[in-house]
């Protein structure tokens, strides 16, 4: 979310935002909100005006009648009973207001980093860098589920009848592929710095509208039903959710934290034929990174938590790129963002296993996370996030380019203390 404040002294600039992402139906949200903003400071000063009058005759009326002078003092009295219908008035007016313009701000999406390349959607995203050289073997590499299934690995039928589609049973090898992965992830992280958190599964509406747009929460959140619960779409939401109304002193940033959970997704709207098995699911389990540090440090932390998937995918021997998300990609509240994308052999493509944002202060300015400096000023923090790893689509991308020519799967070195020294699964059919 803007600060008001900007969006009043700069419209040309927040509209001129808008059209970079392709949102032009938001335009007249602006002059909206900047008139809102200008009757409620004038509502405001008219009622700080009254009040601090009232308040002058209320210490008037008190001498008077201690000087005996009850006739002035009446009058007074009279004089604060005029000014208490038109003052109710006001500070009816006062949260209605803020109501309105809070709404709105809400939606005009944060002013995106200058180098962000103009776009309308995903389709203009431009590659950055690869790493790793992608390769496509001699043998035929089958889809993701049948390669599963070789290992025992899979259910879908069964999970279809208990839980309905996208959802699944993983088995086996295949399962504990899945957690060594996890685990790994998370030791990962821990080497680098990172602080291990496993956070709450259920986030409140205040924590949820903080974090993410309403149009992303629609999309994603599952509420339950009857409370004030909804399933994380993601661990970050929760971590950043935190923080929430709190004021950081500044020698205690960066705070940097790694987390694990299980995440629940709509997704909603039809998908192709390479979005079926377990690539695009309800279910699935992550492993996240987040950081809250000081805004000037932002950017040098955006390029170490991109930098931290791809390495960890190239220690699995996983071929991965880089993509600038174009601007009309961007979410609302995102400032900049990377995805980082895994080779597929049998598709012989890239395909999306994680994304890198900078948030700004957007979330930070709607959960009240505020940063006390040295000099006793407060500021708001900056947010960034980012996916270790989220099997088991990351599985997609590792069974495919460690998958032999005789069906065995390969485990490279750095995953086979977690997987009890094996060095790779064999078929089971």
């Amino acid at each position: 979310m803007l600060d008001l404040k900007f969006v009043r002294e700069n419209p040309d600039i927040v509209k001129q935002n808008i059209k970079n992402k392709f949102q032009d139906e938001k335009l007249p949200l602006v002059d909206e909100v900047i008139a809102l903003d200008a009757e409620a400071r004038k509502t405001q000063q008219e009622a700080d005006e009254l009040r601090a009058r009232r308040k002058k005759i209320s210490k008037e009326i008190g001498g008077l009648m201690a000087q005996g002078k009850k006739d002035e003092a009446e009058q007074r009295k009279a004089e604060v009973a005029e000014i208490a219908p038109r003052l109710e008035e006001l500070q009816a007016k006062e949260p209605e207001l803020a109501e309105k313009i809070q709404k709105i701000m809400m939606v005009i999406p944060n002013i995106i980093d200058p180098s962000v390349p103009i776009g309308k959607d995903d389709s203009e995203n431009v590659e950055i860098e690869k790493f790793g050289d992608p390769v496509v073997p001699d043998f035929e590499v089958p889809y993701h589920t049948e390669i599963m299934e070789r290992f025992d690995g899979i259910d879908l039928d069964a999970a279809g009848k208990v839980a309905g589609n996208g959802f699944y049973y993983l088995m086996g090898d295949i399962a504990r592929l899945h957690s060594a992965v996890i685990s790994y992830a998370r030791d990962f992280m821990i080497d680098r710095g990172f602080t291990y958190c496993v956070p709450p599964f259920m986030i409140r509406s205040n924590v949820v509208t903080g974090v993410m747009s309403f149009a992303e929460m629609d999309a994603m959140m599952y509420k339950i039903e009857g409370e004030d619960l909804y399933l994380i779409g993601t661990s970050e939401h929760s971590m950043i959710g935190k923080f929430i109304d709190t004021i950081l002193e500044e020698k205690s940033l960066p705070r940097t934290l790694t987390s694990y959970s299980p995440c629940f997704r709509k997704e909603k709207g039809a998908h192709g034929i390479e979005e079926r098995g377990v690539y695009r699911i309800h279910q699935f389990e992550k492993q996240e990174m987040i950081v809250v540090c000081k805004p000037e440090e932002s950017k040098a932390w955006f390029d170490k938590l991109w930098q931290n998937t791809v390495d960890l995918f190239r220690t699995l021997d996983i071929p991965v790129r880089t993509l600038e998300c174009c601007s009309g990609d961007l979410a609302d509240l995102k400032v900049k963002s990377i995805d980082v994308e895994a080779w597929s052999p049998r598709q012989k493509k890239y395909f999306e296993v994680g994304s890198c944002s900078n948030l700004g202060d957007a979330q930070a300015r709607r959960l009240k996370i505020r940063v006390k400096g040295e000099d006793g000023n407060k500021y708001f923090a900056h947010t960034l996030n980012n996916t270790v790893v989220a099997p088991p689509r990351m599985l997609i991308a590792f069974l495919e380019n460690n998958l032999q020519e005789d069906g065995s799967v390969r485990i490279p070195e750095a995953l086979r203390p977690y997987m009890g020294g094996m060095e790779a699964i064999t078929v089971k059919k």
